[in-house]
C-alpha cells in the first residue's frame, strides 16, 4: 500500500502541474458562469404572447391588472368561478393558455393558483407573478392600511403563485429539486469521464515508451495500478473543489451586482427607480433577473447540502473507482497507445446510458424501470443523486444504502479484475485486443 501511495503523490504532482489542469480549474467554471449569465440574460421567453383568463367572483382585481398593456401577456376576466374540468375542456375558453383562481381569501392567505396548458417559461411565470402581486398589494393597500404603496411594498411578504399543470392540478409530477440531483449525477460522470480518459492515456503511454518497465522493477502491477487511479482521482476530487468554490462565488456576485431580483422587498427600492420607464426592454431584465434568483433560491436554499454533498462524495468516489478500473484494463491491455480508442467507444455508451437514465428518474421517479437503475453500478450515482435530491419515500430510504453497497462491491470486483488484466496484459506489445486474449489472461493467476 506504501508502493501505491507514492505513485499516487507522483501522479497527483504530475496532474496538478500541467497546463491543462490548471486551464480547465479556471476556464471550466467560469465558462458555466459565463453560460448561465447567457441563459439568464439573454434566453427567450418562449412563446412570446401568452393570453390568461382571471376568475375573479369577487371582483377583487376590479377588473383591472395594471395602466399601462402588457405586449407579452393579455388578461381577461371571468366574474364567476370555474370548474377545472370546465376550462380544460371547454371550447369557449380553448383561446387562453392560462387560468388564474382569485377567490376572497387571497387578500389574507397570499396564495394564488396558476393553472396552465402548457408550462411557461421561467420568465413568463415571473412576469405574471410579478403584474399579479402588485395589483393585489394595490388592492390591500386600499382595504388594510393608510399606507402608500411604496411604504407597503418595503415591508410587504411575498405573494405566493403557485404553477400548476391543467391536467395535472394537485401537482403530483412536479419536484424542480429533481433537477439539482440531476446536475450532480452529471458533474460525477463529467469528472469521471475527463479523468478516466487522463487514466487511459497515462497507462498507454507509459506502455508504449517502456516507462512501466522501470517502474515494475520497483512495484507490482496491482500496485501501480491503484496508485495511477488514486493519484489522478485526487487530483480530480481537487480541481472538482476549485470548481465548486468559483462557481458558488460567481453565482453569489451574479445574484447581487448583476441581477436585481423585481419580487425582493429589500431591493424594493432599485426597482423602484425603473418603475415609470414604461420600455418592455426594462421589465424584461426586471423578469430575467427574478428568474435567475429563483435559480439561485433552488440552489442554496431548497436543496439539503449537508446530505447531497455527502452521498455525491461516496458515490463519486465509488463511481470514478468503477469506471477508472475500465479504464486503467482498456489502457494496459491495448498493443498500442492508440489502440484501446475503439474500446473506449462502448464506455461512452455507457456513460450516456447513466446521463439518460438519471434524466428518466427526473421524469419518472416511481417507475418500476427506476427502482431497477438505482442498483445497476453503470447507471447508480446518477439516478440516486435524482432520487436524493427529490427525497425518498417514508420507509425507501434502505434503497439508498443498498445502492451504495451494491455499486462498492461492484467498484472491488472490477479493480479486481482490472488488475488481473493490467497485470498480464501492461507488458504485452504489439498485439490486437481480442476478448479470447482477455479470458486467457483473466484466468491466468
Amino acid at each position: 500500500m506504501f508502493n501505491s501511495g507514492l505513485i499516487a503523490l507522483r501522479e497527483l504532482k504530475e496532474r496538478i502541474s500541467t497546463r491543462s489542469f490548471i486551464l480547465m480549474s479556471i476556464m471550466g467554471p467560469l465558462v458555466i458562469l459565463l453560460i448561465t449569465y447567457m441563459l439568464f440574460a439573454y434566453g427567450g421567453d418562449g412563446k412570446q404572447r401568452w393570453r390568461v383568463l382571471i376568475a375573479d367572483p369577487a371582483g377583487i382585481m376590479e377588473n383591472k391588472i395594471m395602466a399601462n398593456e402588457d405586449n407579452a401577456v393579455a388578461y381577461s376576466f371571468a366574474d364567476d368561478y370555474l370548474e377545472m374540468e370546465e376550462f380544460r375542456d371547454g371550447k369557449r375558453f380553448q383561446e387562453f393558455d392560462a387560468l388564474v383562481e382569485i377567490n376572497e381569501k387571497v387578500l389574507s392567505n397570499k396564495t394564488v393558483f396558476v393553472f396552465y396548458r402548457d408550462k411557461p417559461a421561467v420568465r413568463m411565470q415571473t412576469r405574471i407573478q410579478f403584474q399579479i402581486e402588485r395589483r393585489i398589494e394595490e388592492r390591500m393597500v386600499d382595504q388594510f392600511t393608510d399606507l402608500t404603496v411604496p411604504e407597503f411594498r418595503k415591508i410587504k411578504q411575498p405573494l405566493n403563485v403557485a404553477f400548476r399543470n391543467a391536467n395535472d392540478p394537485m401537482d403530483e409530477s412536479s419536484d424542480k429539486r429533481g433537477w439539482v440531483g440531476f446536475f450532480f449525477g452529471t458533474l460525477i460522470f463529467t469528472f469521471i469521464f475527463l479523468f478516466g480518459m487522463t487514466i487511459l492515456r497515462s497507462v498507454a503511454h507509459e506502455k508504449s515508451n517502456r516507462i512501466v518497465e522501470v517502474l515494475l522493477a520497483s512495484v507490482n502491477p496491482r500496485q501501480l495500478m491503484l496508485g495511477k487511479i488514486m493519484g489522478i482521482g485526487v487530483a480530480a476530487f481537487i480541481q472538482f473543489v476549485i470548481w465548486c468554490f468559483v462557481i458558488g462565488f460567481g453565482l453569489y456576485f451574479m445574484r447581487e451586482f448583476l441581477f436585481i431580483d423585481a419580487l425582493d422587498a429589500s431591493k424594493m427600492d432599485m426597482v423602484q427607480m425603473t418603475k415609470d420607464v414604461q420600455e418592455q426592454t426594462s421589465f424584461d431584465q426586471l423578469f430575467a433577473a427574478r428568474e435567475y434568483n429563483e435559480f439561485v433560491e433552488l440552489i442554496y436554499e431548497r436543496v439539503q447540502f449537508s446530505t447531497m454533498i455527502t452521498y455525491f462524495l461516496l458515490f463519486f468516489i465509488a463511481g470514478y473507482f468503477f469506471y477508472g478500473a475500465l479504464f486503467a484494463a482498456i489502457g494496459a491491455t491495448s498493443g498500442s497507445e492508440n489502440d484501446g480508442q475503439q474500446f473506449v467507444l462502448p464506455l461512452i455508451f455507457l456513460l450516456c446510458l447513466a446521463l439518460y437514465a438519471g434524466y428518466f428518474t427526473l421524469l419518472n421517479p416511481d417507475s418500476s424501470t427506476v427502482d431497477w437503475l438505482q442498483y445497476l453500478p453503470f447507471t447508480a450515482p446518477v439516478v440516486v443523486m435524482v432520487k436524493l435530491a427529490q427525497g425518498y419515500a417514508p420507509g425507501e430510504g434502505y434503497q439508498l444504502y443498498l445502492s451504495l453497497i451494491i455499486l462498492v462491491i461492484s467498484a472491488v470486483i472490477m479493480l479486481f479484475i482490472a488488475g488481473r488484466l493490467y497485470k498480464n496484459g501492461i507488458l504485452q506489445f504489439g498485439h490486437r485486443i481480442r476478448l479470447t486474449t482477455l479470458f486467457k489472461w483473466l484466468k491466468k493467476s
